[in-house]
Protein backbone atom coordinates (compact mmCIF):
# COMPACT_ATOMS: atom_id res chain seq x y z
CA UNK A 1 0.00 0.00 0.00
CA UNK A 2 1.09 3.62 -0.64
CA UNK A 3 2.30 6.06 1.77
CA UNK A 4 -0.25 8.18 0.10
CA UNK A 5 -3.33 5.46 0.91
CA UNK A 6 -2.00 5.55 4.74
CA UNK A 7 -1.67 9.12 5.15
CA UNK A 8 -4.97 10.24 3.26
CA UNK A 9 -6.34 7.90 5.82
CA UNK A 10 -4.82 9.45 8.79
CA UNK A 11 -5.69 12.84 7.68
CA UNK A 12 -9.37 12.09 7.76
CA UNK A 13 -9.67 10.73 10.79
CA UNK A 14 -7.88 13.34 12.31
CA UNK A 15 -10.45 16.09 10.87
CA UNK A 16 -13.00 14.92 13.74
CA UNK A 17 -11.82 16.27 17.00
CA UNK A 18 -13.67 15.42 20.46
CA UNK A 19 -13.04 16.04 23.92
CA UNK A 20 -14.73 12.48 25.13
CA UNK A 21 -12.74 9.47 24.45
CA UNK A 22 -14.65 7.09 21.14
CA UNK A 23 -16.70 4.60 21.87
CA UNK A 24 -15.29 2.71 18.39
CA UNK A 25 -11.41 3.55 17.69
CA UNK A 26 -10.25 2.12 14.20
CA UNK A 27 -6.62 2.20 13.60
CA UNK A 28 -4.90 1.15 10.36
CA UNK A 29 -7.58 -1.51 9.54
CA UNK A 30 -7.08 -3.37 6.23
CA UNK A 31 -9.25 -6.57 4.75
CA UNK A 32 -8.43 -8.77 1.72
CA UNK A 33 -10.35 -11.81 0.32
CA UNK A 34 -7.98 -13.94 -0.33
CA UNK A 35 -5.31 -11.90 -2.35
CA UNK A 36 -7.93 -8.91 -3.46
CA UNK A 37 -7.88 -6.05 -0.58
CA UNK A 38 -11.12 -4.45 0.15
CA UNK A 39 -10.44 -2.03 2.65
CA UNK A 40 -7.14 0.20 3.05
CA UNK A 41 -5.98 1.65 6.37
CA UNK A 42 -8.74 2.82 7.76
CA UNK A 43 -9.15 5.52 10.48
CA UNK A 44 -12.30 6.72 12.60
CA UNK A 45 -12.74 7.35 15.79
CA UNK A 46 -16.84 6.77 16.33
CA UNK A 47 -18.44 8.74 19.52
CA UNK A 48 -20.58 7.26 22.22
CA UNK A 49 -24.74 7.43 21.57
CA UNK A 50 -24.32 9.38 18.22
CA UNK A 51 -25.57 8.57 14.62
CA UNK A 52 -22.62 7.72 11.99
CA UNK A 53 -23.26 7.48 8.75
CA UNK A 54 -21.33 5.15 5.48
CA UNK A 55 -22.01 6.89 2.58
CA UNK A 56 -20.35 5.89 -0.59
CA UNK A 57 -21.20 3.79 -3.93
CA UNK A 58 -21.68 0.11 -4.46
CA UNK A 59 -18.46 -2.49 -4.02
CA UNK A 60 -16.86 1.19 -2.25
CA UNK A 61 -16.33 -1.31 1.10
CA UNK A 62 -18.95 0.41 3.39
CA UNK A 63 -20.50 -2.56 4.39
CA UNK A 64 -17.50 -4.69 4.37
CA UNK A 65 -16.19 -2.59 6.85
CA UNK A 66 -19.42 -2.18 9.05
CA UNK A 67 -19.46 -6.25 9.70
CA UNK A 68 -15.54 -5.63 10.87
CA UNK A 69 -17.44 -4.21 13.63
CA UNK A 70 -19.06 -6.74 15.16
CA UNK A 71 -16.62 -9.46 13.18
CA UNK A 72 -19.59 -11.06 10.87
CA UNK A 73 -16.21 -10.91 8.08
CA UNK A 74 -14.98 -13.98 10.22
CA UNK A 75 -17.98 -16.30 8.94
CA UNK A 76 -16.05 -15.83 5.25
CA UNK A 77 -13.67 -18.21 4.18
CA UNK A 78 -10.28 -16.53 3.07
CA UNK A 79 -10.98 -12.92 4.76
CA UNK A 80 -7.56 -11.73 6.14
CA UNK A 81 -7.74 -8.90 8.66
CA UNK A 82 -4.90 -6.45 10.01
CA UNK A 83 -5.29 -3.68 12.58
CA UNK A 84 -6.43 -2.77 15.41
CA UNK A 85 -10.29 -1.95 16.30
CA UNK A 86 -10.83 -1.13 20.25
CA UNK A 87 -13.96 -0.78 21.52
CA UNK A 88 -14.38 0.54 25.36
CA UNK A 89 -10.93 0.05 25.53
CA UNK A 90 -10.51 -3.92 23.93
CA UNK A 91 -9.23 -4.65 21.21
CA UNK A 92 -11.85 -6.97 19.57
CA UNK A 93 -10.11 -8.77 17.18
CA UNK A 94 -7.48 -10.04 19.94
CA UNK A 95 -10.50 -11.24 22.16
CA UNK A 96 -11.89 -14.61 21.74
CA UNK A 97 -15.35 -13.91 22.64
CA UNK A 98 -17.06 -13.05 19.76
CA UNK A 99 -20.37 -13.94 21.56
CA UNK A 100 -19.94 -11.36 24.26
CA UNK A 101 -19.08 -8.82 20.90
CA UNK A 102 -22.23 -9.75 19.45
CA UNK A 103 -24.20 -9.44 21.87
CA UNK A 104 -22.50 -5.60 22.66
CA UNK A 105 -22.90 -4.94 19.01
CA UNK A 106 -26.04 -5.60 17.66
CA UNK A 107 -26.74 -5.67 13.65
CA UNK A 108 -29.77 -4.79 11.82
CA UNK A 109 -29.56 -5.76 8.01
CA UNK A 110 -30.77 -4.68 4.87
CA UNK A 111 -34.13 -7.18 4.82
CA UNK A 112 -35.99 -7.81 7.78
CA UNK A 113 -34.74 -11.15 8.44
CA UNK A 114 -37.69 -12.22 10.74
CA UNK A 115 -37.69 -16.29 11.53
CA UNK A 116 -40.76 -17.97 10.61
CA UNK A 117 -42.75 -17.82 14.76
CA UNK A 118 -44.48 -15.62 16.40
CA UNK A 119 -43.17 -11.90 17.11
CA UNK A 120 -43.20 -12.07 20.78
CA UNK A 121 -41.09 -15.52 20.06
CA UNK A 122 -38.92 -13.75 17.63
CA UNK A 123 -38.01 -10.71 20.36
CA UNK A 124 -37.72 -13.35 23.18
CA UNK A 125 -35.41 -15.21 21.13
CA UNK A 126 -31.84 -13.73 22.55
CA UNK A 127 -32.87 -13.60 25.91
CA UNK A 128 -34.02 -17.29 25.67
CA UNK A 129 -30.55 -18.10 23.89
CA UNK A 130 -28.65 -16.47 27.33
CA UNK A 131 -30.60 -18.75 29.42
CA UNK A 132 -33.89 -16.32 30.84
CA UNK A 133 -36.56 -18.79 31.37
CA UNK A 134 -39.11 -16.64 33.73
CA UNK A 135 -42.07 -15.90 31.87
CA UNK A 136 -42.27 -12.74 33.65
CA UNK A 137 -38.84 -11.18 32.69
CA UNK A 138 -39.57 -12.46 29.14
CA UNK A 139 -42.82 -10.50 28.98
CA UNK A 140 -41.10 -7.72 30.42
CA UNK A 141 -37.94 -7.56 27.67
CA UNK A 142 -40.42 -8.09 24.71
CA UNK A 143 -42.90 -5.22 26.07
CA UNK A 144 -39.74 -3.00 26.64
CA UNK A 145 -37.87 -4.11 23.48
CA UNK A 146 -41.29 -3.33 21.31
CA UNK A 147 -41.37 0.02 22.81
CA UNK A 148 -38.20 0.97 22.24
CA UNK A 149 -38.74 0.01 18.41
CA UNK A 150 -42.18 2.15 18.14
CA UNK A 151 -44.00 -0.81 17.78
CA UNK A 152 -45.07 -1.79 20.42
CA UNK A 153 -49.08 0.00 19.99
CA UNK A 154 -48.88 -2.08 16.42
CA UNK A 155 -48.57 -5.51 17.70
CA UNK A 156 -49.33 -5.70 21.41
CA UNK A 157 -52.70 -7.37 20.60
CA UNK A 158 -50.95 -9.93 18.25
CA UNK A 159 -47.42 -11.05 19.77
CA UNK A 160 -48.89 -14.66 19.31
CA UNK A 161 -49.14 -14.44 15.46
CA UNK A 162 -46.80 -15.19 12.96
CA UNK A 163 -44.13 -11.92 12.99
CA UNK A 164 -44.15 -13.18 8.76
CA UNK A 165 -47.57 -11.59 8.67
CA UNK A 166 -46.57 -7.83 9.52
CA UNK A 167 -45.68 -5.39 6.74
CA UNK A 168 -41.93 -5.29 5.90
CA UNK A 169 -41.58 -1.59 7.58
CA UNK A 170 -43.30 -3.23 10.70
CA UNK A 171 -40.85 -6.42 10.13
CA UNK A 172 -37.59 -4.18 10.41
CA UNK A 173 -39.01 -3.09 13.43
CA UNK A 174 -39.25 -5.65 14.94
CA UNK A 175 -35.48 -6.70 13.65
CA UNK A 176 -34.60 -3.70 15.56
CA UNK A 177 -36.68 -4.58 18.49
CA UNK A 178 -35.28 -8.31 18.62
CA UNK A 179 -31.26 -6.24 18.48
CA UNK A 180 -32.37 -3.71 21.34
CA UNK A 181 -33.53 -7.17 23.76
CA UNK A 182 -29.94 -8.30 23.75
CA UNK A 183 -29.37 -5.04 25.96
CA UNK A 184 -26.62 -4.22 23.02
CA UNK A 185 -24.36 -0.66 23.12
CA UNK A 186 -24.04 -0.33 19.67
CA UNK A 187 -26.51 -1.14 16.85
CA UNK A 188 -25.19 -1.30 12.97
CA UNK A 189 -27.38 -0.93 10.30
CA UNK A 190 -26.95 -2.54 6.58
CA UNK A 191 -29.12 -0.19 4.52
CA UNK A 192 -32.26 -0.97 7.03
CA UNK A 193 -34.52 0.85 4.68
CA UNK A 194 -33.67 0.36 0.91
CA UNK A 195 -36.07 -2.73 0.84
CA UNK A 196 -39.07 -0.43 2.85
CA UNK A 197 -41.39 2.32 1.33
CA UNK A 198 -41.43 6.14 1.71
CA UNK A 199 -43.44 5.91 5.00
CA UNK A 200 -42.25 3.14 6.83
CA UNK A 201 -38.82 4.11 6.02
CA UNK A 202 -40.16 7.99 7.45
CA UNK A 203 -40.89 5.35 11.06
CA UNK A 204 -37.26 3.87 10.91
CA UNK A 205 -35.49 7.01 10.55
CA UNK A 206 -37.80 9.03 13.40
CA UNK A 207 -36.70 5.28 15.39
CA UNK A 208 -33.19 6.09 15.12
CA UNK A 209 -33.10 9.85 16.11
CA UNK A 210 -34.76 8.25 18.84
CA UNK A 211 -32.70 5.41 19.58
CA UNK A 212 -29.04 7.64 19.72
CA UNK A 213 -29.96 8.76 23.18
CA UNK A 214 -29.53 5.49 24.20
CA UNK A 215 -27.19 3.36 21.73
CA UNK A 216 -24.25 4.54 19.68
CA UNK A 217 -25.44 3.64 15.54
CA UNK A 218 -22.95 3.05 12.41
CA UNK A 219 -25.78 3.35 9.50
CA UNK A 220 -24.60 2.08 5.74
CA UNK A 221 -26.91 3.80 3.32
CA UNK A 222 -26.70 4.79 -0.33
CA UNK A 223 -29.74 7.61 0.17
CA UNK A 224 -27.97 10.90 0.84
CA UNK A 225 -31.02 12.44 1.94
CA UNK A 226 -31.38 10.12 4.86
CA UNK A 227 -27.51 10.08 5.56
CA UNK A 228 -28.39 14.02 5.98
CA UNK A 229 -31.44 13.89 8.15
CA UNK A 230 -30.40 10.92 10.92
CA UNK A 231 -26.56 11.33 11.15
CA UNK A 232 -24.15 13.61 13.32
CA UNK A 233 -21.34 12.49 11.67
CA UNK A 234 -20.57 11.01 7.59
CA UNK A 235 -17.90 8.69 6.41
CA UNK A 236 -17.05 9.26 2.52
CA UNK A 237 -15.95 5.74 1.27
CA UNK A 238 -14.39 5.06 -2.14
CA UNK A 239 -12.22 2.61 -3.44
CA UNK A 240 -11.72 0.67 -0.17
CA UNK A 241 -10.75 3.85 1.56
CA UNK A 242 -11.93 6.54 3.85
CA UNK A 243 -11.89 9.72 1.71
CA UNK A 244 -13.29 12.03 4.22
CA UNK A 245 -14.65 11.95 7.88
CA UNK A 246 -16.44 14.91 9.57
CA UNK A 247 -19.58 16.03 11.10
CA UNK A 248 -22.30 15.56 8.46
CA UNK A 249 -23.45 18.51 7.65
CA UNK A 250 -19.47 19.61 6.89
CA UNK A 251 -20.15 16.53 4.67
CA UNK A 252 -22.76 17.82 2.72
CA UNK A 253 -22.23 21.67 2.55
CA UNK A 254 -18.81 21.80 2.72
CA UNK A 255 -16.40 18.77 2.18
CA UNK A 256 -12.39 19.26 1.73
CA UNK A 257 -12.08 16.69 -0.93
CA UNK A 258 -13.45 17.35 -4.81
CA UNK A 259 -14.19 13.61 -4.86
CA UNK A 260 -16.44 13.94 -1.94
CA UNK A 261 -18.07 16.74 -3.36
CA UNK A 262 -18.64 14.81 -6.11
CA UNK A 263 -20.31 12.09 -4.77
CA UNK A 264 -22.41 13.88 -2.62
CA UNK A 265 -23.70 15.78 -5.49
CA UNK A 266 -24.46 13.40 -8.05
CA UNK A 267 -21.59 13.59 -10.19
CA UNK A 268 -21.06 10.08 -9.27
CA UNK A 269 -21.92 6.84 -7.57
Amino acid sequence: MSATVVERNKEARKRIVSDKAAKISVKDLNLYYGEKQALYSIELDIQEKEVTALIGPSGCGKSTFLRTLNRMNDLIDGVKISGDIVIDNENIYKSNDVIKLRTKVGMVFQKPNLFPMSIYDNVAYGPRMQGIKSKKELNRIVEESLRGAAIWDEVKDRLKTSALGLSGGQQQRVCIARAIAMKPEIILMDEPTSALDPISTLKVEELIAQMKKDYTIVIVTHNMQQAARVSDKTAFFLSGEVIEYDETNTIFSMPKDQRTEDYVTGRFG
